[in-house]
């Protein structure tokens, strides 16, 4: 799990993103860089190993990256250890430590996820010429796009469709293109992405909360579909290079939510607020001194149709899971399967129809428990998020959600 943001308007690119990663660094403290272009496409870029602080002291709080446009990226190291040369962004050419103008680089990328084949793709990049520098899948990723860029007319939306037709895996990828200054590309396939516009300006993430302050109108982009980002302007294409319409949302989020709210850590702050969030969540749900959950989609008729629940989740989630199973059987006498998402979604699950499948995730993003989803959803069953975040994946993917407060 890596965070990117991107931004692309007036301001100066470099506080957006640092403003961005900030509220990102949850998915990721291993290392952290920028890559901001100016007017006349400039592209400067810096990386700094470990927390995000030390890319803010290193950039100057961002004053050494000057420019209106820009990506950025902090790292939970997957492939290839903590390093500098492994942080991104990546570039389609060599990267040097002491350097700081890649202007030079056809395109320069972010990206969270993981590219499956991406040694297979290294062989093939190499017996074209390339030369990876890095130990990682999206040093992989970036040169394959600019393969098909150099291949195919210079057009950034073919090589990125080329690029998503050959990628196994999933991914959240945003590039700048040397020849295209001024505008960012995206390209999604399973790893979260939002796209947020204003007035003049335009915001990506990986969640949320890194936009918020800036916007509350939104894109989700759906699997396999990449977008063109100008100030204030998005257009967003299929894997076949179509031209297609998106629904703009407005996240109804409170901003002060999503921050720690006066805690150091935002784990601190999940505990202290604990009792209110349950209150505030049963609250939500109790109309007439009960519980009811059809603005959910769950009506009185359909709950009773319910034979049985597998409750899905990872982590701390998996726990409430186990919890929750003695006090539902105990109290409405239902079988209750609690199971770990990583082994449910290689498990062959016996069709049911009268089973409601319980999806468990504080993000909405845990990508085994939203493969599980998406699993129990082909096997017929009906499902059920309970997460935190309006618009995350699994909120989107269930067929019903219940949001924590």
């Amino acid at each position: 799990m890596c965070g990117i943001v991107g931004f692309v308007g007036h301001e100066e690119a470099s506080k957006v993103l640092l403003s961005g990663l900030k509220k990102l660094e949850y998915r990721g403290y291993d290392s952290a860089g920028m890559a901001v272009s100016n007017e006349e496409g400039q592209v400067n870029i810096l990386k700094a190993t470990g927390k995000l602080s030390n890319l803010i002291e290193k950039s100057d709080d961002g004053e050494k990256l000057k420019g209106n446009c820009g990506i950025g990226h902090t790292r939970w190291a997957t492939h290839g250890e903590a390093n500098e040369k492994n942080a991104h962004p990546h570039v389609s050419g060599a990267y040097d430590p002491d350097k700081v103008d890649y202007s030079d680089m056809n395109v320069v990328g972010v990206h969270n996820g993981i590219i499956e084949n991406y040694k297979e793709i290294a062989e093939k990049l190499k017996k074209n010429g390339y030369k990876l520098y890095s130990d990682t899948d999206t040093e992989v990723g970036i040169k394959l796009v600019d393969y098909y860029y150099n291949k195919n007319g210079k057009n950034p939306i073919e090589a990125i469709n080329r690029m998503m037709v050959s990628v196994r895996g999933s991914y959240a990828m945003l590039f700048m293109f040397k020849d295209y200054p001024g505008e960012i590309y995206a390209a999604r396939k399973d790893s979260p992405m939002i796209i947020g516009v204003s007035e003049g300006e335009s915001y990506l993430a990986s969640d949320v909360p890194a936009i918020l302050e800036y916007t509350r109108n939104v894109y989700y982009i759906g699997n396999q579909q990449s977008a063109r980002i100008l100030p204030g302007e998005v257009t967003f294409y299929d894997i076949n290079g179509e031209e297609i319409s998106l629904e703009c949302k407005e996240i109804k989020m409170d901003a002060k939510a999503a921050g720690k709210n006066g805690h150091k850590h935002y784990m601190m702050k999940e505990i202290y607020e604990q009792p209110q969030a349950l209150r505030d969540t049963l609250d939500s749900l109790v109309k007439k001194n009960k519980i009811d959950l059809s603005e959910a989609g769950l009506t009185d008729q359909y709950i009773r149709s319910i034979d049985s629940l597998y409750i899905v989740a990872c982590g701390s989630a998996w726990h409430v899971g186990m919890v929750s199973q003695y006090v539902i059987e105990d109290m409405v006498e239902l079988p209750v399967r609690v199971e770990l998402a990583s082994e449910f979604r290689y498990r062959k699950i016996p069709e049911n129809k009268n089973a409601l499948v319980i999806i468990i995730s504080q993000s909405g993003e845990t990508a085994d428990s939203l493969e599980a989803l998406k699993i129990a959803k082909q096997s017929g069953m009906r499902t059920l998020g309970i997460v935190n975040v309006e618009g995350s994946s699994i909120a989107r993917e269930a067929d019903n959600v219940v949001y924590t407060k």
